[in-house]
């Protein structure tokens, strides 16, 4: 008979041990995962942070390269010396249509200016950019600029020297749309030919838009953050937080984010952080800083550049997990209750559960419990069962597990990951019978690469497998997030577009994966060549069964393969031109049938003559 309160106490003992090791090994597996995503996190921004860096020094550059390229024009000079400051008429006016050109070709530049040493620094030529448009001032308009710094310490700089200033607020009166607008001034000296400075060419860039075209190709959701050798926030997500120099107040990224002071004390050149590890100074976010030397070469001055990325973006993938892992640890806990229960019932009937163990040995209901702790015949039974039982239930863990991953493989692809044959079949009869039920298009793309045989037998297998993965990754990127995508096999792939996008399946989506499998691979520094042909057909027109779809897709690859030009085709497009053939073939046919009747017709009235 079963002891009193037994049956219970092994119930919530058993039970409570499954839970707290699911439970365990959930949350450190949740853990974990949180903090490899943060550390893949900042790594990626610290990379891209240098990448911004990197081209905000190239931007510099060529700043200073068109800079370079006014001031020596022999028309700068002769202007810049002249007495009067106005130079040969022709040679300022050909510097001033140059100055527009410039100013029409970038956008960033708020001014260009020639300015003369003589006369206390009196502006020669001035362009300026209002709105969107580059005004020429008039002579009346031209100011003296002599004591700015971007004058007297550019005329110290040898030939080919570029003066570097400091990026602040612009209140020079009279600017235009540059006045009020954050500026950073690039200037070179103006030589005359007996090597001495005549005067100034100076180039304003609006720093705003300067960063804007270095940001292009950065992930939507970015911040940028950017500060001066002081710690002054020149660029901030909250424009009240920028320049506060310019208003009376300093406002400083190390006081926002102690840890950068490193950065600012020079004592290391990147830093990261993030609101997982650091939430208080880095609440929600991934932050990467770096430093990095600006304007001139003696190392004094640099700027410190940062990027933050939302931390809910960053841990998108942890918070699957976790809701994976909490379902995961419910389903254990109830299995891990019923499983006590079993267990300690199993307790009371020892030979009658080693009896049914015998004769329904897969049975669920006979995976209970043992009487291990038995000294007599029935406890040695009882392990040497227990142990065998625990052998075929880890085989078959194990084979459920193969059994899983079969089933994967059994539906894709295992070359390139992409859905196999089968599953797309699946996917298009059941987007084919919504489609019947709701009057949504479809549009079939039918993708055979065009030089993969030539590449198999040139490079090998090994290669053509590579270029094969290459190919399934450039497809995924022309596509969207609802378009499917599945090699058939070979070199084969197939494409389902759904709603309105199948009405873009021939010149916009079928030409895009045409363009992206037209540019050249490089694949073990050997560059090749793919291309690929390309058939389309349309639900309901082409086809109401995915059978039909795929087979007029696939002859309408085979139509735009064979053609001379054309790399895709719609099914509509070879029946038009089937129908073409037949009509041309049928007039044929009946000009050779008049021509027969004619010659019997003439026949037949020699033979009278003749009679």
């Amino acid at each position: 008979m079963m002891r009193p309160g037994l049956t219970f106490k092994l119930s919530i003992l058993l039970a409570c041990i499954g839970v707290v090791a699911s439970g365990a090994t959930g949350y450190y597996a949740y853990r974990a995962n949180r903090t490899m995503l943060v550390n893949e996190a900042e790594q990626s921004l610290l990379t891209s942070t240098e990448l911004l860096s990197q081209r905000f020094s190239v931007a510099l550059g060529d700043v200073s390269q068109d800079a370079l390229v006014l001031a020596t024009l022999p028309s700068a000079a002769s202007v810049a010396q002249s007495d009067d400051g106005s130079g040969a008429n022709d040679a300022r006016e050909r510097l001033a249509t140059v100055f527009a050109s410039v100013m029409a070709n970038h956008p960033e530049y708020l001014q260009v200016r020639l300015i003369a040493r003589q006369r206390y620094g009196l502006e020669l030529i001035r362009f300026d950019r209002d709105a969107q448009s580059a005004v020429r001032v008039a002579a009346k308009g031209l100011q003296e600029k002599g004591q700015f710094a971007y004058v007297f310490d550019t005329l110290a700089l040898p030939p080919r020297g570029i003066y570097v200033s400091p990026i602040t607020v612009n209140h020079e009166h009279g600017a235009h749309s540059a006045e009020g607008r954050p500026t950073l001034r690039l200037a070179t000296p103006v030589v005359a030919a007996n090597g001495n400075a005549t005067g100034v060419l100076v180039i304003d860039v609006d720093l705003a838009s300067l960063l804007k075209l270095l940001q292009v190709g950065l992930p939507r959701g970015y911040e940028v953050y950017l500060a001066n050798e002081w710690g002054d926030f020149l660029m901030h997500p909250d424009a009240s937080q920028t320049f506060g120099f310019d208003r009376g107040r300093r406002i400083l990224m190390q006081d926002n984010f102690p840890t950068t002071k490193p950065l600012f004390e020079q004592s290391k050149n990147r830093v990261s952080m993030n609101g997982l590890l650091q939430p208080h100074e880095a609440a929600g976010y991934v932050y990467a800083f770096i430093r990095r030397p600006f304007g001139v070469a003696d190392g004094n001055r640099f700027i410190v550049l940062g990027i933050a990325k939302p931390l809910s973006d960053v841990l998108a993938g942890a918070t699957l997990l976790g809701n994976s892992i909490v379902r995961m640890v419910l389903v254990s806990s109830v299995l891990a209750f019923l499983l006590a229960i079993l267990f300690a019932r199993a307790l009371t009937q020892p030979l009658q559960m080693l009896a049914h163990a015998a004769t329904h040995f897969f049975a669920d209901h006979t995976m209970g419990a043992l009487p291990l702790k038995r000294t007599d015949e029935i406890g040695v039974l009882a392990r040497c069962f227990d142990r065998m039982r625990r052998e075929i239930r880890s085989q078959l863990d194990v084979l459920h597990s193969k059994q899983h991953e079969l089933v994967h493989l059994a539906s894709h692809d295992a070359l390139t990951g992409l859905p196999n044959r089968l599953l797309f079949t699946q996917k298009l009869e059941t987007a084919v019978s919504e489609a019947a039920a709701s009057g949504e298009q479809l549009a079939v793309l039918f993708v055979d690469l065009d030089r993969f045989k030539q590449i198999n037998d040139q490079y090998g297998h090994a290669v053509g497998d590579r270029v094969l993965a290459s190919v399934a990754r450039r497809i995924q990127l022309v596509l969207s997030d609802g378009d499917m995508v599945a090699r058939l096999g070979g070199d084969e792939f197939i494409v389902l577009l759904r709603g309105t996008r199948s009405t873009d399946a021939g010149p916009a989506i079928a030409g895009d994966i045409i363009r992206a499998l037209n540019d050249r691979l490089l694949i073990d520094g050997q560059s090749m060549l793919v291309g690929a042909s390309i058939g389309i057909s349309h639900y309901p027109a082409d086809g109401t069964s995915a059978a039909a779809l795929l087979l007029n897709a696939d002859a309408a690859m085979y139509a735009a393969k064979s053609g001379e030009t054309a790399s895709w085709l719609h099914y509509q497009d070879l029946l038009a031109a089937r129908r073409r053939q037949t009509v041309a073939e049928g007039d044929a046919g009946e000009r050779t049938d008049d021509a027969n009747d004619d010659r019997l017709s003439r026949g037949s009235g020699n033979a009278g003559a003749v009679m």
